[in-house]
């Protein structure tokens, strides 16, 4: 009997993470989601994946806590072996985030760090534990953000931290190819979200300006993001390595 391969999803709770946790289990996908405190969407998210007739499970992870991933990586461990007899799954999704609003002038220092330690020093250390439970000619994936291509006053510390992944995962592609692993970024662009929420609500304009600068004419959709990044889990997707794909309408071009 074939075995289902599996996806290890950060935030996979809400957004981009729930959204893609079920668009890889319409593919037959397993899945392992992490969620930061709100046990009870997580909860949501696996009896909506249970639907789907895939094996799903949520661990809590805190992304900016690089200390504990040695122990999350047990608890991963221990999951593999409970619900799969395996000691490996096949694909890493560097989803989780948050989001921070300020100009360069008013940025604090409390701010950049939490940004870095979820978007940046989390994803790069979160990785390398990650690494020896991947599997060969596994994928990973990290997203990024159209704001390292275009830019929007307020984003400067944000869009940096997803620069900052955008060149690492070319280097870890450079490194874990020879296992057979790719690894590439998503780059959504304006995703009409609870991470953009407050945003949008803050700025009732906002999203009719976004829509009339994307060539499709509208923001995104978590829909349209959880997708595209499914398709790099497939078989057909297998020679786009190191690449930047910008998932985003046609935003600003």
């Amino acid at each position: 009997m074939k075995q289902n391969k599996i996806a290890l999803i950060t935030g996979g709770n809400r957004g981009l993470g729930r959204n893609t946790a079920l668009s890889l289990a319409s593919k037959g996908i397993d899945i392992i989601l992490t969620y930061r405190n709100n046990k009870e969407e997580a909860e949501s998210v696996l009896a909506e994946l249970a639907l789907k007739s895939v094996t799903a499970v949520a661990i809590q992870l805190d992304v900016s806590d690089t200390k504990h991933f040695k122990n999350f990586f047990a608890q991963v461990a221990e999951k593999l072996n409970q619900q799969w007899d395996r000691n490996t799954f096949d694909f890493l999704i560097n989803n989780a985030g948050i989001e921070a609003n300020a100009t360069v002038a008013e940025s604090s220092e409390n701010m950049f760090d939490s940004l870095m330690n979820v978007h940046f020093k989390g994803v790069f250390f979160l990785t390398q534990q990650a690494l020896p439970y991947l599997a060969d000619n596994g994928r990973i994936i990290n997203l990024s953000t159209g704001l390292t291509r275009f830019t929007a006053p307020g984003y400067a510390a944000y869009a940096s931290m997803k620069g900052a992944i955008e060149v690492f995962s070319r280097y870890l592609a450079k490194e874990v190819g020879v296992r057979g692993i790719t690894v590439n970024t998503v780059a959504p662009g304006a995703i009409e979200t609870d991470f953009t929420k407050q945003s949008f609500d803050n700025h009732p304009e906002l999203k009719g300006y976004l829509a009339s600068q994307t060539a499709l004419g509208r923001v995104g959709l978590p829909d349209d993001i959880g997708g595209a990044i499914a398709f790099i889990c497939t078989e057909e997707a297998r020679w786009i390595n190191a690449q930047r794909l910008e998932v985003s309408g046609g935003m600003f071009i």
